[in-house]
């Protein structure tokens, strides 16, 4: 068996200022040419370390291409994309005849010019191999699930888990059925449907448990393949935004049509229920001062870096110095300049200092502060997204007066607590703990977290989705409008 994978991915907040450039993926993010993959699994790389493992058990020859993904961010510029698409497909070329292509992909990701990255990689992948060659994907599932896509692969999967934690898990799902598509054991047969919505379903709390415990149930059911969610991603504005359902089954296309009409329809139904309560800033600080003993997790959702905000905000702090909030940290703030800054004057030291407010409106007013210098780290890496490091830059951990920030050099939010500990903070002995992320925080801070709240900040990741400028997307579409 001749096998290719290959990784090209990054979510697209076409609201966002900050331009995603060929930059951000070859010096801002992983980007590792044909035969380069490093020896562990990268972000994105679950379809590949899957494929290795398997390959080495049956002997296929196996052909690693291009890998690259960018932290979520604005509009991915034209030259950055047909760049690292054609050397991808140059890559594919290179090792032709193939049995299998296996690919990693995000599926929101939107260029100068291609509402559809995705759509238009897996079209030219498909071209390039013929309809014999088995083609197969893995998507996050806040992705645009389209028609080009399904009508160009012979399957694709979503993760299920909100956190992502079963990125791998999803991967070896992949390899398993695109290898036994090869084989002829199975032929699948697909069918989309739109929901008629735009949700995140967080995988951690009800109702998200029950549902995803579902989807499972239906996937041991006799004939069905495959169960996924792609729940939209809703900060960007192309006409296939929206939460969408895909069945596979094996060789019956009405079963796979009626199991995702069925589930398309439930899910709307409980749209409401899907979406947790989200306060306002101070309603969140509120709940948090009056919670019992413990540790409080805010999570300030709309400043994501996950969802291509600029995570430099300062909404949250402002409102956490002025009210004389004390034993709080809040991070990550993305701060170069002011990192730069509080190393120079050292651990210790006591300066003014500006903080945060630097890239847009949606980040705010800088908040000028006197600090002291609680702790400083070359080369932070806090534990990403199943267990891939994720490194921060330089980091520093700032005290304003009760309120401590934790500035970094790079742009990441917050995913694991030793975002914190690895330089110092103790997280048991603060009242209050703002993380600048929108759920992918929840697997590892509710381990110490005494309550959990998310809150309806300001900032480019906003949850009013009716606010922000739509003008190209399908609609009906709840709850931008009913």
């Amino acid at each position: 068996m001749r096998v290719f994978s290959a990784v090209l991915a990054t979510e697209t907040n076409t609201f966002s200022p900050i331009p995603t450039g060929l930059g951000a993926f070859v010096n801002g993010g992983d980007y590792y040419p044909a035969g380069k993959h490093p020896d562990h699994m990268t972000l994105y790389g679950g379809q590949l370390w899957a494929a290795r493992e398997r390959g080495r058990r049956e002997g296929w020859t196996l052909f690693e291409g291009l890998s690259a993904s960018a932290e979520p961010g604005g509009t991915t510029t034209r030259h950055a994309y047909e760049t690292l698409r054609d050397q991808l497909l140059d890559d594919l070329r290179a090792v032709l005849p193939v049995d299998m292509v296996l690919m990693s992909l995000h599926g929101a990701m939107v260029a100068d010019g291609y509402d559809d990255c995705e759509g238009d990689i897996l079209a030219r992948i498909r071209a390039i191999v013929g309809p014999d060659t088995v083609v197969g994907c893995e998507l996050d599932p806040h992705c645009h699930m389209t028609s080009e896509m399904i009508d160009n692969v012979d399957i694709l999967l979503t993760y299920k888990e909100y956190p992502h934690t079963d990125v791998y898990e999803c991967g070896v799902q992949l390899v398993d059925l695109c290898h036994r598509i090869a084989t002829g054991q199975i032929k699948p047969k697909a069918a989309l449907v739109d929901t008629g919505m735009v949700t995140f379903i967080r995988t951690t709390t009800e109702p998200g448990l029950s549902i995803i415990n579902g989807i499972r149930a239906m996937e041991q059911k006799d004939k069905v393949l495959s169960v996924s969610i792609a729940q939209g991603f809703p900060w960007a504005d192309v006409p296939e935004m929206g939460t969408r359902v895909v069945v596979y089954t094996d060789d019956n296309q009405d079963l796979a049509q009626s199991l995702a009409q069925r589930l398309a329809n439930d899910l709307y139904v409980m749209r409401s229920e899907i979406v947790p309560p989200m306060p306002s800033i101070d309603e969140a600080l509120d709940q948090a001062l009056v919670a019992p003993a413990g540790t409080v997790v805010i999570a300030d959702t709309a400043d994501n870096a996950g969802g291509g905000a600029a995570s430099d905000s300062t909404f949250f702090l402002a409102r956490m110095i002025a009210r004389g909030v004390s034993d709080a940290v809040i991070g990550p703030l993305w701060d170069p300049i002011a990192v730069r800054l509080v190393f120079e004057a050292g651990e210790g030291a006591v300066l003014q200092l500006r903080v945060g407010g630097k890239v847009g409106p949606r980040s705010g007013d800088p908040v000028d502060v006197t600090c002291r210098v609680k702790a400083l780290k070359r080369g932070l890496v806090m534990t990403g997204l199943g267990g891939v490091p994720s490194p921060m830059g330089d980091c520093a951990l700032i005290d304003c007066g009760g309120v401590e920030v934790l500035l970094a050099s790079e742009r990441s939010q917050a995913i694991d607590t030793d975002l914190f500990t690895n330089i110092g903070c103790d997280l048991a002995d603060k009242r209050m703990v703002v993380v600048k992320s929108t759920q992918h925080f929840r697997a590892s801070y509710e381990k110490v977290a005494s309550a959990v709240i998310y809150a309806a900040s300001e900032g480019t990741v906003t949850s009013n989705l009716a606010s922000l400028p739509y003008t190209r997307i399908k609609l009906p579409k709840w709850p931008v409008t009913a």
